[in-house]
């Protein structure tokens, strides 16, 4: 019997300044096989009827075991550049004319053409590049500077936008509805789409600032790119030149800092810290003609994750030939032909799902049927 395709999964919870978890996993599901009744068992109805109650209880706190931890299946945090830019809110900070924008420029059509940066690969994606403190004239003689005349639908400009609070979102979700492959969406800068208030620079405005667009960032699963000033202060924490409060950096997902000896430099670094990234430090060189940035060396080596023998062999048995399997974790556990016990089996292909899918493309799912669980495997098509 064929299932349907729905996953049991989890999205990321948005992180806000009262941000909480959804509870929409709460009740779970009760799945039909061809020797089970469709409608659930009266023990099971007593145990939702029970879970509802004491979710309207006003003290009620949501909690999630260890062991149903490891049951669900959560979305993952999918690259939009490998091991430099991920899904999430960011924050991309530099002096004033340090050359931010010529970056942003970089990024925007790099990602919307899925041509490599540097040596980074690069998932191709629609991007909207709000550039809001420049023109359309200007961005078409930096555009056409650094990469000539042939361009591509995939990257939108706007010089225009309204501000958090003031029909922002709106306009952001508007644009994600009409171009649902959006990979990337670069607000440059900041200080243009916060809301006019008298305590612009308080810990609190600043989190929840970044917390907005974080929540709307991992709603709709893209990368949001904030470009934001340093104030001209050292501290011991490079960090902690971002200007405001460290309400900004603490709810951001990662920051990019772009910082140059002397003003007339062709060259800079960039410093990088993130949730789902080494930190990294990257020295980089402009050219003088087309004003692209280059990568000169990288003070780091890029960790990657070790191969792991198990997703090794799921993904030989999912081919260009025989792109689908499903079935229960016993059957799977034994065409393997590895010793783990089925159980064990579902929770480390529930912690490995993200990178099942982002480095082999198999997309993973797992439904529990009163006989086990069953889980599907689709090789994903590009």
């Amino acid at each position: 019997m064929i299932l349907d395709k729905e996953k049991t999964t989890a999205p990321i919870p948005p992180v806000g300044a009262d941000g909480e978890q959804s509870l929409s996993y709460v009740t779970e599901q009760i799945i039909t096989t061809e020797n089970e009744e469709i409608n659930p068992s009266e023990e099971n109805m007593e145990e939702i009827l029970r879970q509802m109650q004491r979710m309207n209880d006003p003290a009620y706190l949501h909690t999630v075991s260890m062991n149903e931890l490891y049951e669900t299946v959560y979305q993952s945090r999918p690259p939009v550049i490998d091991g430099l830019l991920y899904s999430g809110t960011y924050l991309f900070a530099g002096a004033p004319k340090v050359g931010k924008s010529f970056f942003m420029a970089q990024l925007a059509y790099h990602v919307s053409t899925g041509r490599k940066l540097w040596n980074y690969d690069v998932h191709q994606g629609t991007v909207l590049y709000l550039a809001l403190e420049d023109d359309y004239q200007r961005l078409q003689e930096r555009m056409s500077r650094m990469f000539g005349v042939e361009g591509t639908d995939s990257l939108h400009f706007a010089v225009y936008a309204k501000q958090l609070g003031a029909g922002l979102d709106e306009q952001l979700e508007k644009f994600i509805k009409d171009y649902p492959d959006t990979r990337l969406i670069i607000i440059d800068t900041l200080q243009k789409i916060r809301e006019v208030s008298t305590d612009n620079y308080s810990y609190a405005n600043d989190y929840e600032i970044v917390g907005r667009m974080k929540q709307f960032a991992d709603k709709n699963g893209v990368c949001l790119l904030l470009v934001h000033h340093t104030r001209k202060q050292q501290a011991g924490d490079r960090f902690e030149m971002i200007s405001g409060t460290t309400g900004l950096l603490g709810c951001a997902d990662g920051a990019f800092l772009m910082q140059k000896e002397k003003r007339t430099d062709l060259s800079a670094t960039l410093e990088i810290v993130g949730r789902d990234q080494p930190d990294q430090k990257l020295h980089l060189k402009r050219d003088a003609e087309k004003l692209i940035w280059m990568l000169d060396r990288a003070e780091t080596e890029l960790w990657k994750n070790p191969p792991d023998p198990l997703l090794d062999k799921v993904a030989a048995i999912i081919t260009e030939d025989s792109p689908v399997w499903s079935g229960s974790a016993t059957e799977l556990a034994a065409l393997l032909q590895d010793a783990i016990q089925p159980n064990i089996l579902t929770r480390r292909l529930n912690v490995k799902a993200g990178e099942l899918l982002n480095e082999y493309q198999i997309e993973y799912s797992v439904k529990r049927t009163r006989s086990g669980s069953f889980i599907s495997l689709t090789r994903k098509t590009v």
